[in-house]
């Protein structure tokens, strides 16, 4: 008999995360964020971060700042991310602590401009920035923003 207790129950890791967005959600009714809370909201986040995932964080924002400079940051789900004009979030760092994965990912959504036949993908895993992986990254976000 299968066990029955966890199907439809969200995991602990999940139900933080949804209440993050909702915060989100909320602060941003209020208020129009500035770049500079953008950017803020983002530090904060990463410097609750663990290493490695901390320095892996502050170079994927270095990137994705100097590579799309009219990219707005903000969290989304508490994921240093950043958003396009119309405010939808193209791109995003995801830590491996978050959900107890083995290793943290660059992921993009459906704004991010990579499309490439009838299927490419969407997140890529980081176990490490070196200068290949950072033309890699950089690449992969000027084409997102095209």
């Amino acid at each position: 008999m299968a066990d029955k207790s966890k199907a439809g129950v969200f995991s602990e890791q999940e139900k933080t995360a949804m209440r993050q967005r909702a915060k989100e959600l909320a602060a941003e009714a209020k208020a129009v964020k500035t770049r500079e809370q953008g950017f803020k909201d983002i530090q904060d986040v990463i410097s609750k971060m663990p290493e490695p995932d901390k320095s892996k964080a502050q170079k994927f924002v270095e990137i994705v700042t100097k590579t799309a400079p009219n990219l707005m940051p903000k969290t989304w789900y508490g994921f240093p991310s950043f958003a396009n004009g119309a405010g939808k979030i193209v791109v995003f760092f995801q830590p491996a602590e978050k959900f107890g994965y083995r290793y943290p990912t660059i992921g993009f959504q459906e704004d991010a401009n990579l499309d490439d036949g009838n299927m490419w993908p969407v997140a890529f895993a980081v176990n490490k920035i070196t200068e290949k992986e950072e033309k890699q990254i950089v690449e992969l976000v000027r084409r997102a923003i095209s």
